[in-house]
C-alpha cells in the first residue's frame, strides 16, 4: 500500500470504533509512511461534511479498493452505529 491508495476497513475493532470508524468504511491513505504497521487513513464523508476520522489503521485491517471509494457508504455505516448507540 502507498499514499493516496483507496482502502476499506475490513475489521471491526474497539480502537477504531472509539474514533467513529467501523468495518466497511472507506478512505484514503493520507501519509507516505507506514508507522508500527499502521497507515494513516482519512475516512471522509460526502461533500463538505466534516471527515469522520484521520486514524492509524493496521495494514492487515485494510483492503485496497481497485474501483475507488464511495464515501456515501461511510455515512450509512455511521448512521447505523449512531442509531444503535442511542438505544
Amino acid at each position: 500500500m502507498k499514499i493516496m491508495d483507496e482502502v476499506e476497513v475490513i475489521a471491526e475493532k474497539d480502537k477504531y470504533a472509539k474514533h467513529g470508524v467501523h468495518k466497511g468504511m472507506q478512505g484514503v491513505i493520507w501519509d507516505e509512511r507506514k508507522i508500527d504497521g499502521c497507515w494513516l487513513v482519512l475516512i471522509p464523508q460526502y461533500g463538505a461534511k466534516k471527515d469522520i476520522a484521520e486514524i492509524g489503521i493496521k495494514e492487515e485491517d485494510l483492503m485496497l479498493l481497485p474501483n475507488g471509494i464511495n464515501v456515501k457508504i461511510n455515512e450509512k455505516i455511521k448512521k447505523l452505529f449512531e442509531s444503535t448507540e442511542s438505544h
